[in-house]
């Protein structure tokens, strides 16, 4: 239904750990789509693996497919004018959320145990969030990009999703050889309600009652700028896409193939001026060190990891989806999208926010989370 660009047999893998790879990530033999038809047609197999699989390679970990996406991973909703949406399993009304919507939906219907996705402005953690299971947005930096299709390279992130936080910590030591949650989990954290995202109530009530059942300590922490952070991390993103893939717009062939979307997208962000930019990379070092304050004062930082329970595919992909995500990457950190009761018949998401490189710390706070807040997918 749409989640795969391509299946494979996963040939003779002998851990029998089933990867589903997002259709940025290179597969050694297989073309990398982007998720675009202009991409696609012009596309050869890759000649190499990205360097993100070599762990999953030397685990033998069996790769079911390249995992459908948002076309050029420009965008949020999910939606794929090429190849299909894959379906929410939660409900084929809604959207699966993206731009790894591919990956979460295999991990959500059971064709992966794990999926690598990848994030630069909330595109794991928003579809972790719509499809009810995990995802870990990780430390800009730390997981190589080379051999992965680049979006805004300063923002990009590679990521694990999976059911749950333990299938987490599985995808991490894939990625990296070694990795193991931290002995203890956080014994503060920072409740964040930035100013200006108006998040549904539900949500929101949900992250406290998980929070308080974890029994960890929470204080409520300010932010402010959380909207200048949202235009400065739109700004970069859309200043970099048109590095990165303008070259499809270039050519009369590969616009016309684009989908309207993205096509429509990629000329609105070629208006972005130097002088907007300019002022974005400012406001991100001051981003920057504003987290390092409140780190300061907590260990970790939550709240939702959107704003909105899941909109219905009718609406054409509209939302704010990212708008409690994007600043996260402005600010370059790690980032748990974890699933958690609600008085609804969908699960909320708890964002789980750390300093660079505390991947090991979030994944074990989100389990005593996760244990505490009794969320189990039906």
């Amino acid at each position: 239904m749409a989640t795969f660009i391509t299946r494979l047999d996963g040939g003779s893998g002998s851990s029998g750990l089933r990867l589903a790879v997002k259709d940025l990530i290179d597969v050694q033999g297989i073309p990398t789509t982007a998720g675009s038809r202009a991409v696609a047609d012009r596309a050869g197999p890759a000649a190499a693996d990205a360097a993100c699989l070599a762990g999953a390679r030397a685990a033998g970990a069996v790769i079911v497919g390249k995992a459908n996406l948002n076309e050029l991973a420009y965008g949020a909703s999910g939606l794929n004018e090429h190849f299909g949406t894959p379906v929410n399993p939660l409900d084929a009304t809604l959207l699966p959320g993206g731009s790894s919507s591919g990956s979460a939906v295999a991990v959500a219907d059971g064709d992966a145990e794990v999926a690598y996705g990848s994030d630069t402005g909330g595109s794991i953690r928003v579809p972790a969030a719509y499809c009810g299971i995990a995802g870990l947005k990780t430390t800009h930096g730390r997981v190589s990009l080379d051999g992965v299709w680049p979006l805004a390279p300063s923002l990009d992130t590679v990521g694990p999703m999976a059911a749950d936080v333990a299938g987490l910590v599985t995808g991490m030591t894939l990625l990296e050889p070694g990795f193991a949650a931290a002995a203890r989990p956080a014994a503060s954290i920072g409740r964040l309600r930035p100013a200006g995202v108006s998040t549904d109530p539900v949500i929101d009530a949900a992250v406290d009652e998980a929070l308080a059942r974890s029994e960890i300590g929470v204080a409520e922490l300010e932010l402010a700028g959380w909207q200048d952070a949202l235009s400065a991390t739109y700004a970069l993103m859309d200043l970099e896409v048109t590095a990165c893939d303008g070259f499809l717009m270039a050519d009369p062939d590969s616009r016309a193939q684009l989908g309207t979307q993205v096509r429509q997208r990629l000329a609105d962000a070629a208006e972005v001026t130097a002088e907007q930019a300019g002022y974005a990379r400012e406001f991100q070092r001051s981003w920057q060190a504003a987290f390092d304050r409140l780190f300061r004062a907590a260990e970790l930082l939550v709240m939702p990891s959107a704003p909105t329970f899941p909109p219905p595919v009718a609406g054409g992909g509209k939302g704010p989806h990212t708008r409690c995500a994007a600043p996260i990457n402005l600010a370059g950190l790690p980032a748990l999208a974890l699933p958690v009761p609600a008085a609804h018949r969908l699960p909320a998401s708890l964002q789980l926010i750390g300093p660079p490189g505390s991947e090991e710390l979030l994944l074990v706070t989100g389990a005593v989370i996760e244990a505490a807040a009794g969320y189990r997918r039906s």
